[in-house]
């Protein structure tokens, strides 16, 4: 009977440990997440490392200027895909993921893109929150540039690329290719591209509401990282796309 209550005592402890916080995650975006399909590389990373500390995660699928204003209204947990620079937590965690966002044009537009500043020339659309994330020169950028837009949805920019219906876009190389097996059938996919490699790498962190539940998480994310299990999940993903 001893041991059996300690068994319960050691149930209670475990469960009572465990938090379930409301995350917010961006729309679809393969290969970093699949919407409502519980899965993706920055998905599984996140979601790994908040049970490695201790949280249990509710997902909640929205466009980014739509997270952002709902965690600073409180009304999220915590918020993927974001960082000091978004400016809409109190809190941050470890870094837990790096994209790598480029300029893409048709080659035959023969555009001239030596620096972020050269795009105030030509009409660009790019993520959500791009203005702010990607940093003060890029702001000063889309803040002066009238033929500048953001998109929520990404397989929107493909189209527009393909179609030539703006002259570049903004996003991440492993996004535009997923999303061409999606809209070859809408625009020719096959148009040679030039990217322009004038970003740097673009950290993300979770965002929080409470101080310790990023810490909760950048513990778990440590532990995700030392098992190898974080590596596990990138192969995962590797060739989720051409």
């Amino acid at each position: 009977m001893k041991w059996l209550w300690m068994w319960v005592l050691l149930f209670i402890s475990l469960t009572a440990s465990a938090q379930s916080l409301r995350f917010g995650f961006g729309t679809h975006k393969p290969p970093y997440i699949y919407e409502n399909q519980a899965r993706g590389l920055e998905y599984d990373i996140v979601l790994a490392a908040a049970s490695l500390g201790g949280l249990e995660v509710e997902p909640y699928y929205a466009p980014m200027e739509r997270l952002s204003m709902m965690m600073r209204k409180g009304q999220l947990d915590a918020m993927a895909t974001t960082n000091e620079l978004n400016g809409d937590s109190p809190f941050y965690s470890d870094v837990y993921i790096r994209y790598q966002n480029v300029a893409v044009a048709l080659r035959s537009r023969n555009l001239t893109i030596e620096r972020i500043s050269d795009l105030t020339a030509y009409s660009v659309n790019a993520f959500q929150r791009a203005r702010v994330m990607l940093g003060s020169e890029y702001q000063t950028m889309a803040e002066s540039n009238p033929r500048y837009r953001e998109e929520a949805f990404q397989i929107a920019r493909n189209r527009m690329l393909y179609s030539g219906r703006v002259d570049v876009v903004v996003t991440d190389m492993r996004i535009l290719r997923y999303f061409n097996l999606e809209v070859h059938t809408q625009v020719d996919v096959s148009q040679p591209l030039t990217i322009y490699p004038i970003f740097p790498v673009t950290d993300y962190k979770l965002g929080c509401l409470k101080q310790r539940d990023c810490e909760r998480f950048s513990k778990g994310l440590a532990l995700l990282r030392s098992s190898g299990d974080y590596a596990l999940i990138e192969q995962r993903y590797e060739y989720a796309a051409p």
